[in-house]
């Protein structure tokens, strides 16, 4: 492609039908417009129909569009603008999108325009920039289209200000009715609620009309809106907080406001803040220079949080801010505020959105679909309870887009000139030039080669994928590796000892990206070189291998994950781990797994004062057939070995109920199981104890004196009503035992050897098993273990059997008789329930819940829920998001917020419910 020579004329007086004689001589470009993927909310378009329609016909241009079922602009108007509708942009010269393009789908040789993201160098932008360069892509970014004064032309900004100012109204009113206080702000949606940001101001304006009318709370007042910037962004918020009664406020006046009381609930107060206002120098000496400011930021300090934040209602914040600058509010400065009982503010809407920027606390972005998030100054955390300790805040970094059709109108209005010049070729424009990143040769623009040290530090290397090995290629497989393989940088090895399993696994995906391989994980000489060769090791292979497993990565500095319980074996490796600095991230399944994440998300929510008390925990898992596939015996179905399920019904147990600790013995546990579990009116669910739950008390943190003062700490397992009565009865039969068989090559024989000899007739066999199952079970229960048995088939001499031992067999014969038929499908059910004691307040009952079903032609509910939870956690880790080393288990917030963020966007979370036991 020629250089254009851009023709130096004013183009200013030319007017629209003169256009196309004004470029004749020059080279046309193939514009192309793609379809966004970011997320789901992304329905922007840089460009509207009228300005398509206006570079056909003024200009002769061809125009791509990809077509779009949820852009706001539809593909007709479009088509009918004279656009072409396609998939395929191949034949376009330049691209235009608004947020990042993934790298796999970048054509080379092509100039991009979006926002990139990465002219300051940010992290998370360095790899689409390294992949930009190495196709040689001009990278042409909004941010930077400015004029000779620096100032942006081409901006989203103010409507980021609408929709942030109605948002974080929205969200106001949800913080203050979590604390007691019914306000007009309930009647504010979210932005995207409305058709128009004057509908929008609309209802904000009958909302400030009920202010006026009936006033707020006088516990809330004044109620004072503080803002930050004088930019568009704050324009914009301004725009609609305006609508509302209010009275201004000079900054030094705020105390004075206080003080006084000479105040009045009937309309809010608004506060604007400049630089000036809380910026003072380091040294002591007196007064603000703004050139010296800007010169030297170093030499100031802020004092917001003296002289602002104590009287705030609500932060708006809009300010630029980069590392150069003093912060607006620190973590220190927040928590000495929330110490002293100084701390007023409720909400902080950040439309800002710089993570750890001029709010050093903000550490990240929330989404539409979950906007706000509770900050703790006091514990420096997050959670998502609205009634719990804490500043609620804003952080949704695509604000415009719920705002889609006036914001791109508005944008595509500022952007349409500079599209006209390129579509000539003519990327020499002083604009345009100024936004370029990135040149077709490959290079950075030379007010951009900085960034080449950021791209090294934060870029993934060329052509090095990051490679894992997953051991196993069971049924949680399938959902591990197709998360994995999300990244195009990520290839799996299945390492498996049945290699036509994973063979058929991997034939399903792309094979330039996952193989197999054989491994015995008990041969080192055969594991070794595999972990050796990957960044990461997921373990879905027995628990009994784990260790052995373990020791491997460690001696190869691997990192390692696990859906299985921390053995004590395993904790001992915990120094050698962070030796060799790996994670060993075990019990990231569902069971263990998610019921961790979420409980922890309780407990840690409870803990931010230390005055709250929980005095009951009880948490039950199970996973089941549908209960239209329960129809057998059991009410229990196996999609993988039976064996795992069958010795758990011998462990022992330990927990602590009705203000007592309890000790089950091994082989009795199905003896002390609850009769009756009521979550669902519908299910007939009993439930086993689990295990050790009272070693988990230290896990989640609590003390031995805060498992003292409880009255129930307490894990278990789901069953449908009559598993564990008839389980019993099968253990004390025998069946579980590791007898061998030999000589025996029928059931009736393996009955035979359980009940110590031949015993003739049929119905002789059943009458001595009858009497042997009655020295311990009752009438019932003996006539329905036989009935089980006679319907399972071994009491049938033509029922093959298959193992060496009375339990191989066993579990051979409930494989094949409880398996899931074409069609059916699996449940999973988790329940929390916790009894809190406020304070300051009720004591309360808070349950979470978690029912999901599987896919009869996907993934079932117990392979996405163990398996979705092991590949975030291993992608997180291969990242390096999760940081930590060691052995560890899910129960730090800095792991599972992350996590249950990221499952509820998988489809995976709990529904949480409160209700109040006593006042």
């Amino acid at each position: 492609m020629l250089a254009a020579r851009f023709f130096r004329r004013s183009t200013a007086t030319i007017t629209a039908q003169g256009w196309r004689a004004y470029y004749d001589r020059r080279t046309l470009l193939t514009l192309g417009i793609r379809a966004e993927d970011k997320n789901r909310w992304e329905r922007r378009v840089p460009l509207i129909p009228e300005h398509v329609e206006r570079l056909v016909t003024e200009s002769g241009a061809k125009v791509l569009v990809q077509p779009s079922t949820k852009r706001v602009i539809t593909d007709e108007q479009y088509a009918l603008a004279g656009a072409t509708i396609t998939e395929d942009l191949t034949g376009a010269d330049l691209v235009l999108g608004v947020k990042e393009v993934p790298v796999d789908k970048l054509l080379p040789g092509r100039s991009y325009m979006f926002f990139s993201h990465t002219h300051k160098g940010q992290p998370a932008g360095m790899d689409l920039l390294k992949n930009v360069l190495e196709k040689k892509i001009r990278l042409i970014d909004y941010e930077l289209i400015t004029d000779e004064d620096k100032r942006r032309l081409v901006l989203f900004s103010k409507f980021a200000g609408y929709a942030g100012m109605i948002d974080s109204f929205h969200g106001l009113g949800q913080r203050l009715l979590a604390l007691g206080f019914g306000t007009p702000f309930l009647s504010i949606g979210m932005s995207y609620m409305y058709r128009c940001v004057a509908d929008a101001r609309l209802d904000v304006t009958r909302t400030g009309q009920v202010i006026m009318d009936e006033g707020l709370a006088k516990g809330l007042a004044p109620m004072v809106f503080v803002f930050t910037g004088d930019g568009n962004v704050t324009r914009g918020a301004l725009h609609v907080f305006k609508c509302l009664p209010h009275e201004w406020v000079k900054p030094e006046d705020l105390e004075a406001l206080f003080t006084s009381g000479n105040y009045d609930h009937h309309k809010v107060y608004g506060c604007q803040v400049r630089a000036s206002d809380y910026l003072v120098r380091a040294d002591g000496t007196p007064g603000f220079d703004k050139a010296e400011y800007k010169a030297h930021p170093e030499r100031y300090t802020s004092v917001f949080h003296e002289r602002i934040a104590p009287y705030a209602t609500m932060l708006v914040n809009g300010i630029f801010w980069d590392q150069r600058y003093p912060r607006l509010l620190s973590r220190s400065q927040i928590r000495k505020l929330a110490s002293e009982g100084r701390l007023r503010l409720q909400s902080i809407a950040d439309i800002s959105c710089d993570i750890n920027g001029s709010l050093e606390f903000m550490d990240r972005a929330s989404s539409i679909d979950q906007p706000f998030f509770m900050y703790d100054p006091m514990t420096d955390s997050v959670h998502y309870n609205p009634e719990g300790n804490g500043v609620q805040i804003m952080s949704i970094d695509n604000l415009p887009t719920e705002m889609p059709l006036e914001a791109s109108e508005y944008f595509s209005n500022a952007l349409f000139p500079f599209v006209r010049e390129m579509i000539h070729d003519n990327f020499d424009h002083p604009v345009v030039k100024r936004a370029i990143i990135s040149e077709l040769d490959g290079k950075l623009v030379g007010r951009h080669a900085h960034l080449y040290d950021s791209i090294a530090v934060h870029a993934k290397e060329s052509g090095v994928r990051q490679k894992v090995l997953l051991l196993g290629s069971g049924y949680v497989s399938a959902p591990v590796v197709d998360y994995l393989l999300r990244d195009s940088q990520v290839n799996v090895t299945i390492g498996t000892n049945k290699l036509e399993e994973a063979d058929a696994l991997a034939a399903q995906r792309d094979t330039s990206r996952v193989r197999t391989a054989v491994v015995n994980v008990t041969d080192p000489a055969s594991l070794d070189p595999l972990i050796a060769a990957h960044d990461i090791v997921v373990s879905l292979v027995p628990a009994t291998f784990h260790v052995p497993v373990a020791e491997a990565c460690i001696r190869h500095k691997t990192h390692m994950v696990t859906a299985s319980y921390t053995s004590p074996a395993m904790a001992e490796l915990n120094k050698k781990a962070k030796d060799a600095n790996i994670t060993i991230l075990n019990e990231i399944g569902l069971d263990p797994g998610i019921d961790h994440l979420t409980a922890m998300e309780v407990f840690d929510d409870v803990r931010r004062d230390s005055r709250n008390h929980i005095s009951s925990f009880v948490s039950w898992c199970g996973g089941l057939p549908a209960p239209e596939a329960s129809n057998n015996p059991l009410g229990y179905k196996f999609s993988w070995s039976p064996r795992g399920v069958l010795l758990a019904s011998k462990n022992g147990a330990k927990y602590r109920m009705g203000g007592k600790d309890v000790e089950i013995q091994q082989t009795r546990l199905l003896n002390h199981f609850i009769p009756d579990v009521p979550i669902f009116r519908g299910l007939a669910f009993e439930g086993v104890p689990n295990r050790d739950s009272l070693s988990y008390s230290g896990v989640y943190g609590f003390s031995a004196g805060d498992l003292g003062s409880m009255d129930t700490f307490f894990r278990g397992t789901l069953r449908y009503k009559g598993f564990s009565d008839l389980m019993q009865s099968f253990i004390d039969l025998g069946l579980l035992n590791d007898q061998r068989l030999d000589g025996a090559s029928t059931w009736p024989q393996v009955l035979d050897i359980l009940i110590g000899g031949s015993a003739g007739s049929q119905s002789q066999r059943l009458d001595k098993m009858a009497r042997k199952l009655s020295q311990t079970r009752t009438g019932d229960q003996v006539d329905e273990a036989i009935k089980a048995l006679e319907w399972l088939g071994a009491t049938d001499p033509s029922t093959s059997i298959t193992g060496s031992t009375v339990l191989d067999v066993f579990c051979s014969l409930l494989e094949s008789k409880l398996k899931y038929e074409p069609g059916e499908r699996d449940m999973v059910c988790m329940h929390h329930e916790f009894c809190i004691q406020w304070h300051n307040g009720p004591q309360e009952r808070r349950t979470s819940t978690l029912i999901a079903y599987g896919d009869p032609n996907g993934y079932s509910a117990m392979a996405k829920t163990v398996g979705m939870p092991v590949a975030i956690a291993t992608k997180l880790i291969l990242d390096g998001v999760i940081e930590r080393k060691g052995v560890l288990a899910p129960v730090t917030s800095d792991i599972y917020q992350l996590l249950l963020k990221i499952l509820e966007e998988e489809g995976i979370s709990m529904v949480e419910k409160t209700e109040v036991i006593k006042k």
